[in-house]
């Protein structure tokens, strides 16, 4: 066979991409594949079993269309590019999440298109709730609360709160992580699909929850009202209250729902009540409203009827599969805190070990300080050692000089008491030189009056005998010659002679008198000075004595 034959027998395909809520996949799809044929391929690729919650979404002409399993891709009105997009959405809402939605996949797929509505403002949610579902979605995406690893500013880049509220509430994105991490910190030890459940368990019970709103009227001319619906049925609204129906058909009150052209009729089941109609815009619309409503109805009554053999199966291996989980998330749960127990142990053994080493370290530094003191110590010793010898020394000499000054102060007293004697003695000397000063001046007074009186007594004897001269020899003086008389003038002159003699005995007992007294005035002045002398050296030995008695 021919390579062109291959070639003929290859079936033509196209191209189209597929847009879940957290991913993109691209597909070559043949020609002739029906809406069920791609559907199939994206849920297997995905890993899903509960096909009946979703559907092949896009938008033609601003519409939002679900794609017909029944008829093929190619014939229906979709875009024409290359690839064709497709949004892998959820089409229909369970009543109860936890006990309808069985996979994972299945729980995660809800998680992420109620979480991106709730975002998007076309699921209504009060601030408080928010808050509290942003919490679970940190949860699912972070895991468990960690201050160390999570800090400030770590959901700076996550979307998590609605516009809406944050224009609400003039907060700063601080406060607001602030706000949500308390509730986060008290999430701890939940597993990201049970964080995620809880988040759409909260979410079923807000009032736009699974609700596919239409704009209708009830005449051909206004278009006043919005027609919801939901897994419960289908609920008439305000156009300006979304929140609360004014009123609800639900699905087991239902008996037909059918449109012709723009115009909608919904028969009760009860044939006396009162056929509703209404109109839509487009026939589209009203196609699109049968589609949904069929979908949900089917899904209404199939969860009132028995389980079939394989959601059976699917619940059991659901269960199965939360049991093996939970034993698993428990066994991780264990093994979670036995290592945190053991990051634990750890670092109270790294922190003990490094207190061990600082202690060590302070333990060598103090044993370092210890030689260092010990060295300065023995210094210190040796210093001392050498002080006590030289105090000893010094003791020693102190012990001599007090020896040396007790003799000196046994001499000095001795020597004191002999100058005390001395000057005792001096001073009786002196008294007695005194006394024998006065009277040798006394004497001398009595010396020179005999001598003056002894001169008076010459002179007057000198006088008479010129007087008895004269006049029993006058002519003696003109003739001087030798006469008998010879002898008594002789005799004259001898005791002339004599009184000469005498006169100079006199002079010389007065010179030797004058030159006694000169010697005793040298003697006493020479004594004086001794005496001076010897106050001034008892008054150095006193002086001497009291610094040996301070020293001492």
């Amino acid at each position: 066979m021919s390579i062109r034959g291959l070639k003929k027998k290859q079936p033509k395909t196209f191209k189209v991409k597929i847009i879940t809520v957290d991913a993109e996949m691209e597909f070559s799809c043949e020609m002739k594949w029906k809406g069920k044929d791609l559907f199939d391929l994206v849920c297997r690729a995905l890993g899903l079993r509960e096909t009946w919650f979703f559907g092949l979404q896009y938008t033609i002409k601003g519409m939002c269309t679900w794609l017909k399993m029944d008829k093929k891709v190619l014939d229906q009105e979709i875009p024409k590019e290359d690839p064709i997009s497709f949004n892998f959405l959820a089409k229909f809402y369970p009543e109860k999440v936890e006990e309808e939605l069985l996979q994972e996949i299945t729980q995660h797929l809800f998680f992420l298109q109620v979480k991106m509505s709730i975002l998007d403002e076309e699921i209504y949610c009060s601030p408080e709730a928010t808050v509290l579902l942003a919490s679970y979605a940190v949860q699912a995406k972070y895991g468990d609360y960690d201050p160390n690893f999570h800090e400030p500013g770590f959901l700076a880049h996550d979307e998590l709160l609605p516009k809406r509220v944050l224009r609400q509430y003039q907060l700063t994105a601080e406060m607001w992580e602030e706000k949500i991490t308390a509730w986060y910190a008290e999430h701890r030890g939940i597993a990201r699909d049970e964080a995620e459940m809880n988040y759409l368990k909260i979410a079923q019970d807000l009032e736009m929850y699974g609700v596919n709103y239409f704009p209708i009227a009830q005449n051909k001319n206004h278009t006043d009202l919005l027609l919801g619906v939901d897994a419960k049925g289908i609920h008439i609204y305000s156009i300006n209250n979304r929140f609360s129906p004014n009123k609800s058909f639900e699905w087991s009150a239902i008996r037909n729902i059918s449109y012709s052209e723009k115009e909608l009729t919904i028969k009760p089941l009860d044939k006396k009540a009162e056929v509703f109609k209404f109109f839509s815009s487009q026939l589209k619309v009203n196609k699109l409203i049968l589609q949904l409503c069929i979908g949900n109805h089917d899904l209404f009554m199939r969860r009132r009827k028995v389980d079939s053999i394989e959601i059976q199966q699917m619940k059991a291996q659901a269960r199965e599969e939360k049991a093996r989980k939970k034993m698993e998330n428990q066994r991780l749960a264990r093994e979670k805190q036995l290592r945190e127990e053991a990051e634990r142990a750890k670092e109270e053994l790294e922190r003990r070990l490094f207190q061990l080493e600082d202690e060590a370290r302070q333990a060598n530094e103090a044993l370092l300080r210890s030689q260092e003191a010990a060295e300065l110590l023995a210094e210190k010793a040796q210093i001392a050692e050498e002080e006590a010898k030289l105090l000893a020394q010094n003791a020693a000499e102190a012990e001599q000089e007090r020896q040396r000054l007790e003799i000196t102060a046994l001499k000095t007293k001795e020597e004191k008491r002999l100058m005390e004697q001395k000057m005792r003695e001096a001073e009786l000397i002196a008294v007695k030189l005194v006394k024998e000063s006065d009277r040798r001046a006394k004497e001398a007074e009595h010396l020179k009056q005999d001598l003056h009186e002894a001169r008076e007594a010459e002179r007057k004897a000198k006088q008479k005998l010129l007087d008895i001269t004269r006049l029993n020899y006058p002519h003696m003086v003109k003739y001087p010659q030798y006469s008998p008389t010879d002898s008594r003038d002789a005799n004259f002159e001898k005791g002339s002679i004599k009184l000469d003699l005498k006169d100079i005995d006199l002079k010389r007992l007065s010179f030797e008198i004058e030159r006694e007294r000169l010697d005793y005035l040298e003697k006493s002045r020479k004594f004086e000075d001794r005496l001076k002398e010897l106050k001034s050296e008892i008054q150095a030995l006193k002086l001497e004595e009291k610094q040996s008695g301070l020293y001492s």
